[in-house]
């Protein structure tokens, strides 16, 4: 039976935990579980077989960490090869009558893709491409990709996965204690991009025992048209009696998790800590829950690397300054490849309060494909808003697509079949929201219902692409009043029929309307509020012009979308103390702010003007101000919004990036920082190749002045302790991703008490907590990078 036509009518009951069952088997600290499928194969096998007698109808072969960074080609191949082999077999051999099913494991690298680490994405690519072509080869039946903390690096994943296979795919991703994934997405973003880009079935797995998860799961339900995993842990780890035991039992746990198969979670199973016994109550307690049906969402939205904009109720603004047309100063900085000009666009525009920025970069004088998907990169660095990727090079739109981080806005398409050929294949593959144009091979028509039957036949055009209408947003195209008397009544009946015939969304860029106008900010103020007035969901326009912001404030609080008109108060409070200062692009006001332009540079991420600032700033004050007076009290104040869930990671690491620029200008006239006369030591444990978490770490204390000793990854105990005596260090810093490997890291806390009793030990990694560090013998648990930073300052004095 083909699993996703399982899954339409019954509850899917995946495996459970594998790394805690090897190490009860013999497993070593550091050894590479995946080696065992060839070394171990009746242990692996039997494993297998335990899930399957229990009721397991999927289970993933042992191939969580096997990738390309970590073995060779032809161990990889031999690997996976008889991984799928166990799998095979232990279905073969077991008991159980229901129908099974072999997905192939797919883990993170390990590794940061780039800018916030050293791996690029179409690297990341390439080796969960390798990973996936292995298990087409050996005859697996589904991908299983788990346990993603990163957004990017799910990407990468999920577009590898779909490039070189046609079997089903199902993501997974593991989220913190905040509902979010480590690198600042919540759930309503990860369904947007995944559903977007063809995952099969998505949801989570690890971090906690199911009911802290239960709000991250409700989440997902709320927003996923497609079935949704729920993989927890057995609960949170502690070690009793040198052994590994987690809090839930399997009668709880089975307990937890029957309340999520009745609020409609599909495919059921569990993460590290589970066993058989948990698998084998879980089915025990769910066989006579009826599964809730899986229904179409209809959520027309965009994302970002941190959120969703979704297109309901609430007029949306489309930032349209990041576009050479009529833009001197703009040309010239493409023409320059000038990005910073660029980057400091894109911020004013999302400090002027769009929900999207609109990034349009076409001259015939520039590379359009290099400049549009760098430009889309860089942007993503410096804001978290979701972007608006405009151009009309099919070749630059695929450039930009294929590494955007999230789900974009697409424009455009429209009703010529050449255009609807090019672009809908794109947006189907990546996912999107596409802007499509209601005009074809006659050109514009002039009146409404002519626009509107263009539309209704790139609703049909679509369809044939599996395109559905929630993923298409027509502009109805706003035509100069000036040529025209009756252009914009007929956009605006064009607005209205496509809203309550259609049952789609609208855009317009509103400023076309004016053109050629004297005054234009009065005519385009309002025919903004009559068309937000006919139901426009979202308008491309000048969120630097006054009457265009007041006329969308004004609306939102006469059209009872704003609360206790509390947004439009605070938006009147600042019109008179505002300060007019010079902009990328033109004169316009924004509110007075605090601090120098160093440390906005710094805050904002932006590593160029950081340098640049810094620069200057050393011309007239000693090395040792700049550090103390700016780049400093800018890391604080982006490190203070980090632990206060207002900053997210990618935002963190700008941040550091730029300060670390900004350092590197003051490292002639200061050869040493500030504080780095206190040292520390940071290793991943042995066994374990995971180091982001680490590496995160690492870039923050530098930045705050610390001399940091990086040993790496898979690090032995020995070589920590030969480091940590060799420095004296008074501070060592441990961490561990996976299960298998915390013994590892017991073991080098253990040597480091005996060999270096002075040093204090700090330690984190996705499966400990406070209570479990304590009982390995740690000193501090940090949860994040920066509660490592403010335990490092405890010992400057």
């Amino acid at each position: 039976m083909d699993i996703l036509q399982h899954l339409k009518n019954n509850i899917l009951y995946l495996d459970g935990g594998m790394g805690t069952l090897l190490q009860a088997q013999g497993l070593s600290a550091g050894e590479l579980p995946e080696r065992w499928n060839l070394s171990h194969p009746d242990v692996i096998t039997n494993i297998h077989k335990q899930y399957f007698n229990a009721g397991s109808n999927v289970v993933n072969t042992n191939t969580f960490g096997a990738n390309s960074l970590k073995f060779s080609a032809d161990e990889l191949d031999a690997i996976i090869g008889a991984a799928i082999k166990n799998a095979r077999q232990a279905a073969a051999e077991s008991t159980g009558e229901q129908p099974k099913w072999i997905a192939l494991d797919i883990g993170p690298t390990g590794r940061m893709l780039a800018p916030y680490g050293d791996l690029d994405f179409e690297d990341a690519v390439s080796v969960f491409a390798q990973t996936v072509r292995l298990g087409v080869k050996h005859g697996v039946d589904l991908v299983m990709i788990e346990t993603m903390s990163d957004n990017y690096e799910t990407r990468a994943a999920l577009l590898a996965a779909k490039e070189n296979s046609n079997l089903p795919v199902f993501v997974s991703c593991a989220f913190g204690e905040d509902g979010k994934l480590m690198t600042g997405a919540d759930p309503a973003a990860m369904v947007a991009m995944l559903e977007g880009m063809g995952a099969d079935a998505i949801g989570i797995n690890c971090s906690f025992g199911p009911r802290k998860l239960m709000n991250v799961i409700e989440e997902y339900l709320k927003n996923a048209s497609i079935p949704v995993i729920f993989k927890p842990n057995a609960g949170l780890p502690t070690v009793k009696e040198g052994r590994t035991v987690y809090d839930l039992s399997p009668d709880n746990f089975a307990t937890d998790m029957a309340d999520a198969v009745s609020l409609g979670v599909r495919a059921v199973g569990g993460c590290c800590g589970t066993t058989p016994e948990y698998i084998t109550a879980l089915v025990e307690k769910t066989k006579d829950v009826k599964p809730q049906p899986i229904t179409k969402k209809n959520i027309t939205c965009v994302s970002s690397y941190t959120h969703a904009v979704a297109f309901d109720k609430e007029p949306i603004l489309i930032g349209e300054r990041i576009n050479p047309t009529g833009k001197k100063r703009f040309k010239e900085a493409l023409k320059a490849g000038d990005m910073d000009y660029i980057l400091r666009e894109g911020i004013a525009q999302a400090e002027a309060g769009v929900h999207i920025l609109d990034v349009n970069v076409g001259l015939p004088e520039i590379d359009e494909v290099a400049m549009l998907q760098n430009a889309v990169c860089r942007l993503q660095e410096v804001t978290d808003l979701p972007l608006q990727v405009d151009t009309s090079d099919p070749v630059a739109m695929e450039a930009a697509l294929r590494r955007y981080n999230g789900k974009a806005m697409i424009n455009s398409v429209n009703g010529k079949m050449e255009s609807m050929e090019k672009v809908f294949p794109l947006v189907k593959k990546y996912g999107g929201l596409v802007v499509a144009l209601t005009l074809d091979e006659s050109g514009i028509p002039t009146r409404a219902e002519e626009r509107v039957a263009i539309a209704e036949r790139i609703l049909k055009a679509a369809a044939e692409y599996g395109i559905d209408k929630k993923d298409i947003i027509f502009d109805p195209l706003a035509l100069t009043v000036s040529a025209d008397g009756t252009a914009a009544h007929q956009t605006l009946r064009a607005v209205s029929i496509i809203k309550n015939k259609l049952g789609c969304h609208t855009s317009l860029g509103v400023s076309n309307v004016s053109f050629g106008l004297p005054q234009r900010d009065i005519i385009n103020s309002t025919f903004f509020a009559l068309a937000l007035a006919k139901g426009l969901s979202a308008a491309i326009m000048n969120p630097y012009s006054a009457e265009m912001m007041k006329t969308y404030h004004a609306f939102r609080a006469l059209d009872g979308q704003d609360e206790n008109c509390a947004a439009y108060i605070d938006f009147a409070s600042k019109l008179p103390q505002t300060t007019t200062v010079s902009t990328p692009t033109q004169e316009v006001t924004i509110p007075n702010t605090e601090g120098s332009e160093l440390q906005k540079a710094v805050i904002r991420g932006l590593h160029d003007r950081a340098a640049t600032l810094a620069s200057k700033e050393l011309k007239s004050r000693a090395p040792l101000d700049v550090v103390q007076n700016d780049i400093i009290p800018a890391l604080d104040v982006v490190g203070d919004g980090f632990e206060k869930k207002t900053v997210y990671l990618p935002q963190l690491l700008m941040a550091a990036e730029a300060a670390k620029a900004a350092f590197e200008e003051v490292k002639a006239n200061l050869p040493a920082a500030a504080n780095n006369g206190v040292c520390v030591v940071l290793a991943t444990v042995k066994g374990d190749i995971h180091d982001i978490g680490k590496n995160i770490v690492k870039l923050l204390l530098e930045n705050y002045g610390f001399a940091v000793y990086d040993l790496g990854r898979d690090v032995s105990p020995e070589k920590v302790v030969h480091e940590v005596v060799r420095l004296h260090a008074p501070i060592v810093g441990l961490s561990a991703l996976m299960t298998t490997t915390v013994p590892a890291m017991e073991e080098t806390i253990r040597v480091l008490r005996t060999a270096a009793p002075w040093c204090k030990i700090v330690v984190g990694g996705a499966v400990l907590t406070a209570e479990y560090a304590a009982t390995i013998g740690a000193d501090k648990y940090a949860k994040d990078a920066m509660e490592t930073v403010r335990y490092a300052e405890t010992f400057l004095s």
